[in-house]
This record gives structure tokens, C-alpha cells and sequence, in this order.
């Protein structure tokens, strides 16, 4: 990981702002990447040391199942992605309609 985890906040933004075709497709598109993405790195980082820590937060946050730990998290990473594209493609839309609103006037 050569970032931090809140970059996901700015790539969704970005790239719905740019190719979102609907707040709807914005929203599921960012979450399922993102959801895919962060499962697939955590699972890559915890297969090979057995879960240990997967296991240990787990049991400090109440969860106790390791991979219901990656789920929770895999679920709330994508939320935020996909308020993010969901924002970044009504930040489009306001941005043309004030075009187009000022073209008219």
C-alpha cells in the first residue's frame, strides 16, 4: 500500500465526476470496486500469516470472526467509495447546469 486509505475518497470523486452516467451506476460502480478491491488486499495480506491479526482486531472490536471483520470493513470502504462517486457525479451535473445557466443568461 503506497497510499492512504482515504485516497479512495478522491479517485471515486474524480472519476465519477468525469465518466459517471448516473448517480446510480456512480454509487454501485464505486462501491463494488472498491468493496472487490479492499477484500482482495486484505485477504492477500492475511492468507499467509494464518488471519492472526485479522483474528486479533477482530476479537479487540467485538466481531471475534476474522473474516466478518474483513466483510464490516469491506462493506464500510465501499459505502464511503460509492458517497464519494455518487458526490463526485452531482458535483458534475451542478457544474454543468451552472454552465448552461449562464450561456441562457
Amino acid at each position: 500500500m503506497i497510499a492512504p486509505w482515504w485516497t479512495i475518497i478522491v479517485i471515486s470523486f474524480a472519476t465519477c465526476g468525469i465518466i459517471g452516467k448516473t448517480g446510480k451506476i456512480a454509487f454501485w460502480q464505486s462501491f463494488l470496486a472498491i468493496f472487490l478491491l479492499w477484500i482482495g488486499y486484505a485477504l492477500f495480506k492475511s492468507l499467509p500469516n494464518d488471519n492472526v491479526l485479522a483474528g486479533r482486531v477482530a476479537v479487540m472490536t467485538g466481531i471475534k470472526l476474522w473474516w466478518a471483520l474483513l466483510l464490516v470493513t469491506g462493506i464500510l470502504s465501499g459505502l464511503v467509495a460509492g458517497i464519494s462517486g455518487y458526490c463526485g457525479y452531482q458535483f458534475r451535473m451542478a457544474m454543468l447546469a451552472k454552465k448552461t445557466d449562464e450561456k441562457i443568461a
